[in-house]
């Protein structure tokens, strides 16, 4: 199962990542977290993880792969990464971090002021997540980043549910209404997860929200996961909110 997880930034939507794969690593699944935000330095620290070294690396670094896009031009999407396809096995050990059940994959962070756009990194998890075979207990979580250029990339086209994150704010409300028109055609199932709620803003969001239907958990407000977040450190929480989550993912809904 590919799980992509979105929303708008302070949503909470690593800390949802970090939540569930522990969740899911405690069910004895094999779980690949893909951090796919070039501007995310933290997702590592409350997975409990090292800090892997960008998977760019592996193919060249940036210059290389940029320089396969310039090839390709007008046409960025014949740009060919991959001849072969991948499995959990297949993953450079050097590039991947593990720990309790868990491995992060990085594919790439803004290191330099200067060094140019990210559409390198776009590139390569796009084609990185379409060559990903998986076996039956293998759950991969990408963590894209803020908003909705992961969209514009291709990246969500992947995966098996895409889940977005709802704080209480305007903006993610809007955000919900823009996302759902985008994935109609995608036919790739769509949810919402409400966090950092209580009953009377949770009441209020379910109004404004564009399909109620589509909610598929609340996350109520948490002083220690906001404790442990602000510290940086490994979120390694049962969460009984997650646990149904990750039941209802796994039952197909």
């Amino acid at each position: 199962m590919k799980i992509v997880i979105c929303g708008k930034g302070g949503s909470g939507k690593s800390t949802i990542v970090a939540l569930m794969a522990h969740e899911y690593a405690r069910q004895n699944k094999n779980v690949l977290v893909v951090d796919t935000d070039e501007s995310n330095m933290g997702l590592h620290s409350i997975l409990g993880n090292d800090s892997p070294a960008d998977l760019m690396k592996y193919f060249g670094g940036k210059p290389a792969i940029t320089e396969k896009i310039m090839a390709a031009m007008p046409d960025p999407s014949k740009v060919k990464i991959f001849e072969n396809t991948w499995t959990f096995e297949d993953l450079p050990k050097e590039y991947v971090s593990y720990k309790n059940g868990i491995r992060l994959i990085a594919i790439g962070k803004i290191h330099d002021f200067g060094e140019g756009c990210a559409c390198p990194m776009g590139i390569l998890a796009n084609q990185f997540l379409e060559n990903l075979s998986l076996g039956e207990d293998d759950i991969v979580i990408t963590d894209t980043e803020a908003g909705i250029e992961h969209f514009g990339r291709g990246i969500d086209r992947h995966a098996d549910f895409i889940l977005l994150v709802l704080d209480p704010s305007n903006e993610s409300i809007r955000l919900a209404e823009k996302i759902s028109g985008m994935t109609k055609d995608l036919e790739i199932p769509l949810y919402f997860i409400l966090n950092k709620t209580d009953p009377e803003i949770s009441s209020i969001i379910k109004e404004q929200i564009v399909d109620p239907s589509l909610l598929i958990g609340e996350i109520p407000g948490d002083d220690e996961i906001l404790k442990r977040g602000l510290r940086g450190v490994e979120m390694d929480i049962r969460n009984p909110y997650i646990e149904k989550i990750t039941e209802s993912l796994s039952s197909g809904i």
